[in-house]
């Protein structure tokens, strides 16, 4: 039985993805190449009215957190599965970018390299 953690093919465990180009206590045994995740997103007209209005108070304007929150988290998701269809069990120097496709229509980008680590012994 191999000591690879979790298994390749399953779903990757969050504790397995990170933006450092190494875990502690584990190595990596095979490098799968670059993953992506891509999400490209319009602003709802009434949610763009109603983060107007929510900038007249100031503060969070929480429509529009809640819009990034889920892409990024939607991206993450494409990310760590394609990850996983690559036989990966780990997803190292992970990060995100975004971009303006077009006036209220915006692109994020989450990307790593596949690998399969192995735990170290001891």
């Amino acid at each position: 039985m191999s000591n690879t953690y979790p298994p390749p093919h399953e779903s990757l465990d969050p504790a397995f993805v990170t933006t450092a180009f190494e875990l502690p206590g584990y190595r990596v045994v095979r490098n799968l190449g670059i993953v992506r995740g891509i999400v490209v997103r319009s602003r709802n007209v009434f949610a763009t009215i109603g983060a107007g209005l929510q900038t007249l108070v100031g503060g969070d304007i929480t429509l529009f957190t809640e819009l990034c929150e889920k892409t990024r988290q939607d991206s993450y998701a494409m990310m760590t599965l394609h990850a996983a269809q690559l036989g990966a069990n780990a997803v190292i120097g992970a990060r995100y970018d975004a971009n303006e496709v077009m006036n209220g229509i915006t692109e994020v980008l989450a990307y790593g390299t596949a690998v399969v680590v192995e735990k170290l012994p001891g």
